[in-house]
């Protein structure tokens, strides 16, 4: 079930962005995850987070800043169950149009918001990291139809 954020999921919800982050980034050192999570649990109060739980288990969780996806993680050994379609699909159907920056290398995530109908409007370096990033977009269908009835 998907649910919106409580302060008690915060230091759970910043494992799973620590671990999760670490584990798709190989590209990136590890470092530089840890060196960000405090000024990332800082954060959390700016931005709307949506829980995927289960069985009493978080196993996701999406933050967006209005309609920018600031980031999506799914717990390793719940990943490739739909979790994070359900959670996509949730801010979807909040938002009429969706933005977010994706690692160029991390080829698994890029592919799956290909497959989700988003776009990718331009490349650029990301100057914490010096690694390409896409930029993404997408848009709802329902919205161009009705902007052209």
């Amino acid at each position: 079930m998907i649910r919106p954020f409580k302060v008690q999921d915060a230091d759970l919800i910043m494992k799973l962005w620590l671990e999760t982050n670490v584990s798709a980034h190989s590209f990136i050192n590890a470092d530089y995850w840890r060196n960000n999570y405090d000024s990332v649990k800082e954060m959390l109060p700016d931005a709307t987070l949506y829980i995927y739980e289960e069985n009493n288990v978080v196993q996701g969780f999406i933050g967006l800043m209005n309609a920018y996806i600031a980031g999506m993680f799914v717990s390793q050994q719940f990943q490739s169950k739909g979790i994070g379609k359900k959670l996509l699909d949730h801010a979807k159907a909040e938002n009429s149009n969706l933005i977010l920056h994706v690692y160029k290398k991390n080829e698994h995530a890029v592919h799956f918001y290909l497959r989700e109908g988003f776009v990718i409007n331009h490349e650029q370096t990301d100057e914490k990291t010096g690694e390409i990033e896409l930029e993404m977009t997408w848009i709802s269908r329902n919205r161009n139809r009705n902007e052209h009835e």
